[in-house]
């Protein structure tokens, strides 16, 4: 199986850098002499030598058993490794000097010795593992007094401890100074699967695939290998914080049906692990019919271990991405004021990541507008509310099939204006016409150039594009005068009830002021 790796253009991203020093520690409080610092380190011996050293006293003191499992599970190629692991597993990355030494050690961009140093400190820094690795470099006193002077900071015991006391201080800070830095060097990147406990969805006779999307860039598909769909290991270009996913297969085979719950993907090299939380159905027939799912990842925290991951992994995710319509939904049902809540946190929330300056602004805009109880969750709620979705007679109906019906209505009446402007000459002033014919196009784009996406997922494609063109606010008051909506929703519904349909405007208006811009994985290539 050939891997393409095509990545789009790195984009710059702000990176925190270690401070500099003999050892790449930044100096304490307490500062010994000039003469002293000066004749620190004998022969001129870079930081670099003690790194190189200190790999073979970790060796000897222990530390091959580590390498020898890490080396086990780290593949050279995406082929070897498909199937080495049946199962959905994700074994725990052990903490190594060595293995993060050798993983440093292979970058082929780094030519210098104290290149190698650095992005080891920077690598050590990001995993949290800085102060750890660096006492068990400083703990061997025979290496020291063959690279140190006696009177040298790291032979003084005192100073050592302080020093290390205030480098375990730095993991309380998520750095991703080595993720920022090294943009063009390749990684490995393990995917694992979730599936339903049932056997019927737990498999597919279908061709799987998954595709990453990150601050960096993006890969093409990467197809799944059919006796082990369930966890791939395969190497690419540094793609930065990872924030989508998209997973789906061609619906081949007699038994296409799976159902996915949980998508897991690790970076081996930094231990950034991402949780990609999907709860649907993908294939014809079954759910909304989707063949193809984007999925919005959030980054695990460091203290979460590989065990407690998985346990969570094992049951259906609370948040289903996208979220099931209607009676199909397991949430309790909420309040008008609740919806108002969560539609206004989730706006508060885009009102701040954009009135930050762009080094400061934390968090993925993708994870606000896509996430749990982001923007497009809480409109769902809206739009709903009060929605009539269920047939006694037929399939249900998704939000997709309602704005199908407006879109109709919406072409009857632009046509209906078309001919009145031909008779008479004369034509509407007001702007709703120019509304109708956005969403109409809009909802043809997405019909045309999504045919493997199911029905929730076009919702939140228009959605998503609909925020970045600023239609959302205007959309509401063509929505309200359809008959489509006084067909398919109770009175009681925010898109009928006059009042909460004026409050629902003065909230969505605040998206305006912004430029949102999206990834390339969430429009699909849909332009203006």
């Amino acid at each position: 199986m050939a891997l393409e790796t095509e990545s789009a253009p790195a984009s710059p991203t702000h990176s925190t850098h270690p401070p500099a020093g003999p050892t790449g520690v930044a100096p304490p409080t307490r500062v010994k002499s000039a003469s002293a610092h000066n004749t620190l380190r004998k022969n001129s011996i870079s930081s670099s030598n003690l790194l190189e050293k200190g790999s073979k006293l970790s060796q000897h003191s222990g530390s091959s058993q580590n390498l020898s499992s890490q080396n086990q599970r780290r593949p050279a190629s995406a082929e070897s490794c498909c199937g080495a692991a049946f199962g959905s597993s994700l074994p725990p990355l052990p903490v190594s000097v060595i293995q993060d030494m050798k993983n440093v050690m292979a970058m082929s961009e780094i030519k210098t010795e104290i290149g190698f140093a650095r992005a080891w400190l920077r690598l050590s820094l990001e995993k949290k593992l800085l102060s750890k690795h660096l006492g068990t470099l400083l703990s061997d006193a025979e290496l020291l007094r063959n690279l140190y002077k006696r009177y040298a900071f790291l032979r003084c015991d005192e100073e050592k401890e302080q020093c290390l006391s205030y480098l375990l201080s730095l993991n309380a800070v998520d750095y991703f100074c080595f993720t920022n830095t090294y943009t063009s060097t390749r990684l490995a990147y393990r995917v694992v699967l979730f599936t339903s406990k049932k056997m019927s969805a737990a498999s597919t006779t279908a061709n799987a695939w998954v595709c990453l999307s990150g601050t960096l860039g993006h890969t093409s598909k990467i197809p799944l290998n059919k006796s082990n769909p369930n966890q791939i290991v395969f190497q690419h270009k540094n793609l930065g914080l990872l924030s989508t996913l998209r997973l789906g297969h061609d619906n081949y085979g007699l038994s296409p049906k799976w159902l996915v719950e949980h998508v897991i993907v690790r970076n081996e090299m930094t231990g950034h692990t991402w949780k990609f939380p999907c709860g649907r159905w993908l294939g014809r027939g079954i759910d909304d019919g989707s063949l193809e799912r984007i999925l919005v990842g959030e980054m695990v925290p460091a203290h979460v271990s590989s065990d407690d991951l998985i346990q969570s992994c094992r049951t259906p995710p609370r948040c289903r991405s996208p979220n099931p319509v209607g009676p199909r939904r397991t949430d309790v049902r909420l309040s008008v004021a609740d919806i108002q809540q969560l539609l206004g946190d989730a706006v508060n929330n885009l009102v701040k990541f954009f009135f930050k300056p762009e080094k400061e602004r934390g968090g993925s805009l993708t994870l606000l507008l896509c996430g749990d109880l982001g923007l497009v969750a809480c409109l769902e709620l809206v739009f709903n509310f009060g929605f009539k979705s269920t047939r006694f007679f037929g399939k249900n109906l998704y939000l997709w099939d309602y704005f199908e019906r407006v879109e109709q209505e919406f072409q009857v009446t632009l046509r209906e204006e078309q001919e009145r402007l031909q008779l008479t000459g004369l034509a509407r002033t007001d702007s709703s016409a120019i509304i109708k014919r956005k969403f109409t196009l809009l909802i043809d784009k997405i019909n045309k150039k999504t045919t493997h996406l199911g029905k929730d997922d076009k919702f939140q494609l228009f959605m998503c594009i609909s925020a970045r063109e600023h239609l959302l606010h205007q959309l509401l008051l063509p929505l309200h005068q359809c008959a489509a909506t006084s067909h398919l929703y109770e009175e009681a519904a925010f898109l009928r009830d006059p009042q909460l349909l004026k409050e629902l405007i003065n909230v969505l208006a605040a998206t305006a002021e912004f430029d949102i811009v999206l990834e390339d994985s969430l429009t699909r290539g849909i332009d203006n």
